[in-house]
């Protein structure tokens, strides 16, 4: 062969492997594009299934079961144990065929008697429309609002050790006027009428708002009271005064009439003889950071595969 002959067949093999790099390249390019929107969509997948499950959403199974709805920590707007989150639930639970009773565990010290009641009063309206046993079960505290909401159940349980009670309400406020006194900084405030202010914090409590103040809690205590009465009848005693905010651990509580029965939530199960479902609610985050995590793991599997890939296709 001539020294051009030589130079061209060069030529055309440095061609040649050129355009065989920008194929492998624009491969790996499709291929790495198609892999990401995969990996975004399974992402995307994983992050509703992880909050579907913390907002409860769980395929039942067909099989009857029993349903385990949580009321954990402060019952408020906004939190775990709050009327938005558990009404759905219990709404659910009722109206599904297959639930034989529905127990609600109770771990909350109490919280907003508003919300209390949304929860205990769409408990009696699903009861009538979809007739099943409704108990609750308290684990380490069933107090205040908590217990207001274990009052409108078939039966009321506890362990030995739990806390139950604490029967009144309370209404509590910050009073930093004189540290801004001592700032010499006061607020200017203009109201309608002498109560309209009364829980300023900002300002100085008059007799006549502290007796207001006074006289509402004792109202709601009184109507607390008279809910107790109602609910547990001929089984208080005449001679324990249940109005005092104390609490009692289970065996005074079962002795003194406020729960029915000692027992757990896992031997409560038990008794129906069919398995229990959670039906929730989870602690915030818990279900989409699983989600997360699980995403996380599967991009990371697809891009230690991503690059497997691109080493065996750039040898094309």
């Amino acid at each position: 062969m001539t020294e051009n002959e030589i130079r061209q067949t060069v030529s055309d093999e440095l061609v040649r492997d050129v355009l065989r790099e920008r194929r492998s390249e624009r491969r790996w390019r499709i291929i790495k594009r198609g892999m990401m929107v995969g990996a975004g969509v399974v992402f995307f997948g994983l992050y509703l299934f992880g909050y579907a499950k913390q907002m409860g959403w769980k395929m039942l199974p067909n099989s009857e079961i029993t349903a385990v709805i949580h009321i954990d920590g402060e019952i408020a707007a906004g939190n775990t144990a709050s009327a938005e989150k558990i009404v759905p639930l219990l709404r659910k639970a009722f109206e599904a065929k297959n639930v034989k009773a529905v127990v609600l565990s109770i771990d909350s010290p109490g919280g907003a008697p508003v919300e209390a009641e949304r929860i205990y009063q769409s408990i009696k309206v699903f009861r009538k429309k979809n007739p099943k046993p409704v108990v609750a079960v308290i684990n380490n505290v069933g107090a205040s609002a908590a217990y207001m909401v274990a009052l409108h159940t078939d039966k009321i349980y506890a362990a030995n050790y739990s806390l139950v009670g604490s029967v009144g309400a309370v209404l509590t406020g910050w009073d930093f006027h004189k540290a801004l006194e001592k700032l010499q900084i006061s607020q200017r405030v203009y109201a309608s009428g002498n109560l309209k202010s009364m829980l300023n914090p900002y300002m100085p409590m008059t007799p006549e708002a502290d007796r207001k103040a006074q006289e509402m809690v004792q109202k709601m205590g009184e109507r607390f009271k008279a809910e107790v009465q109602a609910a547990r009848g001929n089984k208080l005693q005449s001679n324990v005064d249940y109005t005092t905010g104390e609490v009692w651990d289970g065996v005074q509580a079962m002795e003194i009439g406020l729960i029915d029965e000692i027992g757990t939530l896992d031997s409560v199960i038990d008794s129906w003889n069919s398995p229990a479902h959670d039906f929730g609610p989870r602690s915030p985050g818990a279900g989409w950071l699983s989600g997360m995590a699980t995403a996380f793991e599967w991009m990371s599997r697809i891009q230690e595969g991503m690059q497997s890939n691109r080493s065996v296709m750039n040898g094309l």
